[in-house]
């Protein structure tokens, strides 16, 4: 039954690509890509706790298997929803058959990163699904300049794929075999250096794709390039994936143990996560567009993820299982839920842009000409993210941050230090990140800006809605869901840390009598304790009559709503002076004068501003390589001179080569 699910998926996204590939029928493509994805997304639901059954592929070299792990199931499964809702809805671009052949190329690269268990395979699946998302963002010609953004996502992305060869290339050599099963006993023949070497290349080869310091810097410019549907895939099954790739190397291939009295790359990893966190959650909160803001929030949550897969590698390092355990598991559930509310949110965008043409962040009143579900199911993902009760976004954050708070349980001075560290600086990210959703919801949402707004279309609106409703039932029924990674964590960490994370309906950090929460109660609770201000304001009423509603005093002038609305500049203002040494904002005002006035500077036709924050790594470590990279290119065009004794030349050097190598 599973493979057969299994095939039928495939089987529609193929479809899919090849009718999108001959230029026809692209509604057919799409209704069977979002077939694909219903049929896998029962297959994951269907099958956990359980793992599918291996299938042999002809791809690889030798012996070639596919099968999916109970932890790949869970973050495709959650990754699909997001997916679903995005082939179905399609993008706003009326281009859309290239957009349709990138979406079934990148799902088909995902289910291979999934599932394939050899190396030579696993990376020409990575390849497809980067590729793919290329292709979606330079079909949907949706920005001005997109193919230079695309460039640089592509460029460090490649980056990060030369470091996974290396990596494969030094464990296939310890292994003596490209299996996936052979590679733990092989890194655990070599010596620590080696260990945290490959450690290390992994984590800078999948952490391209997920947005690891210095690698981030390619979101905000490639996600607002594409449409929402684009980042809703990106975010969800593609940031899923890549995570998948990085919990499997550093869990299953990597030993537990060694003789170092701390686990250095445990450190190492948290240490990256969390500035990585601190630095995306920052800079999301500067941006003025929906897509830019979400991307940089993708970003700060996949970087929250890793820094709990940091943690997991301290606790097993000191024999910690039960907490080595607890760690893995939150993160599992941490992009489950960020998924599905990141996934609501770039559709919610893309809400937007069919309502107004475009995708700033700015008071339009949406929301006062929209269905009400597509408001509620905004709010909730937004929740979500913002990390309040009782959505799915909150209970993760506090997993989180039981799981640090138990560092005092290591054993060396250094790993309880970087634990305590690592807290203060997820809280710091954790009030930016909520700020940051208050400004996405209530400017771009609730505000208002005087005008006649257009209602976002009602497909958009149910999307929204269901997605929305999905994270809420992630949260309330999350002692059910934890039920189907009992299994795979028994299996990686040989205790059942998953039966402790729960007391019934309560959610438990192993233990009740360390701290506990029920979202199942909350939403109880919560409505209930809204009866008070409520009453309160009912007798208000009843004491001084119905309530007035008046203008905003606006310095004694007429009233100017527009004029007088926050704006994400202003909102996020405060912020960008007090971190202004991270920031380094710029300003920049021009005068434009009127024809004929040139010489006169009273005369204004037009004033523009602008504003801007400096990148990190940008102008120090991206720019320069540029300039290196051109260079070299400069030097060696002479290979493209089209002189033949030149070819020739260089056609007998390679054999004069070839024959000293082969010879000696």
């Amino acid at each position: 039954m599973s493979n057969d699910l299994l095939f039928a998926g495939l089987t529609a996204w193929i479809a899919a690509a090849l009718l999108a590939l001959c230029g026809r029928s692209i509604g057919i493509a799409r209704l069977l890509l979002a077939l694909g994805c219903i049929a896998l997304l029962i297959l994951a639901f269907a099958t956990l706790p359980g793992a599918t059954q291996p299938i042999a592929t002809p791809l690889g070299v030798g012996a070639s298997i596919f099968y999916l792990s109970p932890d790949s199931l869970w973050l495709m499964g959650f990754g699909l929803p997001g997916a679903f809702f995005a082939t179905f809805l399609a993008t706003p671009s009326p281009n859309r058959r290239a957009w349709t052949l990138g979406i079934a190329v990148s799902l088909i690269g995902a289910l291979g990163v999934f599932g394939l268990q050899d190396a030579i395979s696993f990376l020409v699946a990575w390849e497809v699904m980067g590729l793919g998302g290329a292709i979606m963002i330079l079909g949907e010609d949706l920005a001005s300049e997109n193919g230079r953004p695309v460039l640089f996502m592509l460029g460090l992305l490649e980056a990060g794929f030369v470091a996974l060869i290396l990596a494969f290339l030094l464990l296939a050599g310890a292994a003596s075999s490209l299996s996936f099963a052979d590679f733990a006993a092989g890194a655990g023949q070599m010596s620590h250096a080696e260990q945290l070497w490959i450690e290390l290349l992994l984590l800078l080869g999948f952490g391209a794709k997920l947005g690891l310091l210095p690698f981030y810097e390619w979101f905000p410019g490639a996600y607002g390039a594409g449409s929402g549907a684009t980042g809703a895939l990106l975010s969800g099954i593609v940031l899923n994936a890549a995570f998948f790739g990085l919990s499997r190397g550093l869990i299953d291939w990597m030993p537990a143990t060694h003789a170092l009295p701390a686990s250095v790359s445990g450190i190492c990893i948290v240490a990256i996560a969390v500035l990585s966190a601190i630095l995306t959650s920052l800079y999301a909160f500067q941006q003025e567009g929906w897509r830019e803001l979400l991307s940089l929030s993708s970003a700060e949550n996949a970087s929250i993820s890793v820094a709990l897969i940091g943690a997991c590698l301290m606790f097993r390092h000191d024999g910690l299982m039960d907490l080595a355990g607890l760690a893995w598991t939150v993160a599992l559930i941490h992009l489950a839920g960020h998924a599905l509310a990141k996934g609501t949110m770039f559709l919610t965008a893309d809400g937007i842009y069919r309502a107004a043409g475009d995708y700033r962040l700015v008071q339009r009143g949406i929301l006062s000409r929209s269905s009400w579900i597509f408001g509620v199911g905004a709010l909730f993902a937004s929740m979500s993210l913002a990390a309040m009760p009782p959505q799915a976004g909150f209970v993760s954050e506090w997993y989180l941050f039981q799981t640090f708070f138990q560092g005092f349980h290591l054993a060396s001075l250094g790993s309880r230090l970087a634990a305590a560290l690592a807290g203060a600086g997820l809280a710091l990210t954790a009030a930016v990140a909520f700020a940051t959703a208050v400004k996405a919801l209530g400017i771009g949402l609730l505000g208002r800006d005087g005008k006649k707004a257009t209602a976002v279309p009602m497909a958009n609106s149910v999307a929204v809605a269901v997605l929305g409703f999905l994270v809420l039932a992630l949260a309330v029924g999350m002692p059910a869901w934890l039920t189907a990674l009992r299994i795979v964590v028994v299996d990686n960490f040989g205790v059942d840390a998953v039966t402790k994370m729960r007391d019934g309906w309560l959610l438990v950090p192993l233990t009740a009598k360390f701290a506990f929460i029920s979202p199942g109660k909350l939403i109880i609770a919560l409505p209930l304790l809204a009866i008070l201000p409520l009453l309160l304001l009912w007798l208000a009423a009843r004491r001084f009559g119905s309530i007035r509603i008046v203008p905003v005093w606006y310095g004694g002038g007429s009233e100017a709503p527009r004029r007088a609305a926050t704006t994400a500049l202003t909102f996020s203002n405060a912020l960008r002076t007090f971190y202004s040494f991270i920031y380094r904002p710029t300003a920049e005002t021009e005068r434009h004068p009127a024809r004929g006035t040139e010489d006169l500077p009273y005369f204004t036709k037009r004033l523009v501003f602008t504003h801007d924050v400096a990148p990190v790594f940008g102008p120090y470590l991206f720019a320069p390589l540029e300039r290196l990279v051109m260079v070299v290119a400069t030097k060696l065009r002479i290979i493209q001179s089209g002189h033949l004794p030149f070819y020739l030349s260089l056609l007998g050097a390679l054999l004069v080569i070839i024959l000293v190598v082969a010879l000696f």
